[in-house]
């Protein structure tokens, strides 16, 4: 996926997905390139894999697109990405061959001593090994909480399912990746 400018437009989403129902498309682009490298990742990181991240975060920008109208609240705009972005990859991993097992994507290194970028990279290797081993619902909830920074109840709402349920998948992802991971320690 290529590089986008960060946008620093100082309109709200609510302001910007208001002006995109009454036809704006620059208020649309700006909330797509405000929220698009978020998706992508999180696309990304529930799929394990780049080029089916980068189809369902076109997908769901373009649905987004056409059903603006739908939206109820404006400040639910974020929240209402993450479920789409969510349900079109739990939909993606329900058509894939039970049988193909999906390679982890590469990570470069990051700065700093050669070592440490080497250990990192190995470690973040694992993790996205260790990741398609956890259900799609554990992997969507510990992406949303981990990664995303969202709270049980912004999750709970995201996939459609009772805080309870969130806190036990999380708390099962959490138990499976630390026996993954326990190298790592």
């Amino acid at each position: 996926m290529t590089q986008i400018e960060v946008v620093d437009d100082p309109l709200d989403d609510v302001t910007l997905v208001t002006r995109a129902r009454d036809g704006d498309l620059r208020a649309y682009e700006v909330l797509v390139l405000r929220y698009q490298g978020q998706m992508y990742r999180f696309a990304a990181r529930m799929l394990a894999n780049r080029a089916d991240a980068e189809d369902v975060v076109q997908e769901v920008f373009l649905a987004a697109w056409r059903k603006l109208e739908q939206l109820q609240e404006g400040a639910a705009f974020v929240s209402w990405l993450y479920r789409t972005t969510t349900n079109r990859c739990l939909n993606v991993i329900r058509t894939r061959k039970p049988q193909a097992e999906v390679e982890p994507e590469e990570h470069e290194a990051t700065g700093g001593l050669p070592e440490r970028s080497i250990e990192v990279s190995e470690q973040m290797a694992a993790l996205e090994r260790a990741l398609p081993t956890l259900t799609k619902e554990q992997r969507a909830c510990w992406l949303l909480r981990e990664v995303d920074g969202l709270s049980y109840d912004e999750i709970a709402k995201t996939i459609g399912c009772s805080v309870t349920v969130v806190r036990g998948r999380i708390a099962r992802a959490r138990v499976q990746l630390a026996e993954v991971m326990a190298p790592w320690r």
